[in-house]
């Protein structure tokens, strides 16, 4: 039987999970790197995710290199990687992913994109393989714990999947890194979340240097 089903995101201070959306197929472009927008936007997402970048882990999974720092941060993305036994995200996380990641994707398990169309699944050198579901958010969890085994079901993303998942009670657990970083607008994490249906349990509470690490279980209030 699967484990828990939670999501684990960094966030800004003040409660941002990324900058203010710019077309995907500018930011990936040869030519939108000199646009001013994507070029706010990638500053903006280096700044959060600044904890995530050296660290010996996440350079070997994106076989970035050798070395890296080792320690809290590395513990905590090694282990977020480690209980996963399927993901579950977004249709624009998707697309914006696809153009971004690696030939082999660093997710190395299935992944169930929820959308609205019809695609046969897509199967990607290192064991990730996408399935795409077209018929709401229960039925990509049904399908991902019928193949997650023992290990957990991550919802990754993005801020309007998590908040969908929060709203009909489908979160077990999850966790923030809150990196030191002041947004002011962009895609807030909790922006649609019925907060009277939801009550939060702390687990723990972790700093680093870079960041410090929430972990909260999900109550029904």
């Amino acid at each position: 039987m699967a484990g828990k089903v939670f999501f684990s995101v960094s966030m800004s201070l003040d409660g941002f999970m990324a900058p203010d959306p710019v077309p995907l197929e500018i930011v990936f472009s040869p030519e939108g790197q000199s646009d001013p927008r994507v070029q706010n936007w990638m500053g903006k997402w280096r700044e959060l995710q600044a904890w995530v970048f050296p660290q010996r882990f996440f350079r070997e999974n994106l076989k970035l290199g050798e070395g890296g720092e080792e320690g809290l941060d590395n513990d905590i993305l090694r282990h977020t990687y480690e209980r996963t036994g399927v993901s579950i995200m977004g249709k624009r996380m998707f697309d914006g992913g696809a153009l971004a990641w690696p030939e082999n994707a660093p997710f190395h398990t299935p992944v169930f994109v929820v959308t609205h169309e019809q695609r046969a699944p897509w199967e990607r050198p290192g064991g990730t393989t996408f399935h795409f579901v077209n018929d709401g958010i229960e039925s990509a969890l049904d399908q991902a714990r019928a193949v997650a085994g023992d290990r957990d079901i991550r919802i990754a993303g993005g801020a309007e999947t998590i908040q969908q998942y929060l709203n009909a009670g489908l979160i077990d657990e999850f966790s923030v890194a809150v990196s030191p970083v002041l947004y002011g607008s962009g895609a807030r994490l909790f922006d649609t979340v019925d907060a009277s249906r939801i009550a939060l349990e702390p687990i723990r509470s972790e700093s680093s240097p870079r960041v410090t690490h929430l972990t909260y279980a999900v109550r029904k209030r």
